[in-house]
C-alpha cells in the first residue's frame, strides 16, 4: 500500500468516526432539537443574555418550512464544491500538460500537436521545421 493510498484511508477513516461518533455517543440528546445550525444556536444564546434585542438585518428570503432550508444549503454546498472540484481539477490538467511538454522538449521531440488530420493524412503544420528551446 503507497504512502498516499495511507494517508487517503486515514482520513476516511477519521471522516467517518466525525460523522459517527456523535450519533454514538449521544451528543445532543439532551437538547429539544440536537443537530440545529449555528445560526439558531445563536439565536437562542442572544435571547437569553438580552430578551429585548432587536436583529440589525432580516433575511432577504425566509423559506416556507426547514426541509426547504436544508435543501436550498445542500444546493449551495454542491454547488461550492463542484466550483472547488473544477478549479482543482483544472490546475491540475495544466500541470500535467505543462510537465507532458517539458519532457517532451528534453527528449528532443516537438510537443504533439492536436490539429486535425488534412485531406493528404498528415496532420496540419507537419512539415514545418520544428522550434527547440
Amino acid at each position: 500500500m503507497s504512502r498516499n493510498a495511507k494517508i487517503n484511508a486515514l482520513l476516511l477513516f477519521v471522516v467517518a468516526a466525525l460523522a459517527v461518533l456523535p450519533l454514538a455517543f449521544g451528543m445532543g440528546d439532551h437538547k429539544e432539537e440536537p443537530f440545529t445550525g449555528a445560526d439558531s444556536e445563536a439565536e437562542t444564546a442572544i435571547t437569553e443574555i438580552e430578551p429585548d434585542y432587536e436583529p440589525w438585518f432580516s433575511p432577504l428570503y425566509e423559506p416556507p418550512s426547514g426541509e426547504i432550508e436544508s435543501a436550498l444549503f445542500a444546493l449551495q454546498a454542491a454547488l461550492g464544491a463542484g466550483v472547488l472540484a473544477y478549479y482543482f481539477g483544472l490546475r491540475r490538467g495544466r500541470r500535467q500538460g505543462e510537465l507532458r511538454a517539458l519532457a517532451q522538449r528534453e527528449d528532443g521531440q516537438a510537443p504533439a500537436a492536436e490539429a486535425p488530420v488534412g485531406a493528404g493524412g498528415a496532420a496540419a503544420g507537419a512539415n514545418r521545421p520544428t522550434e527547440r528551446a
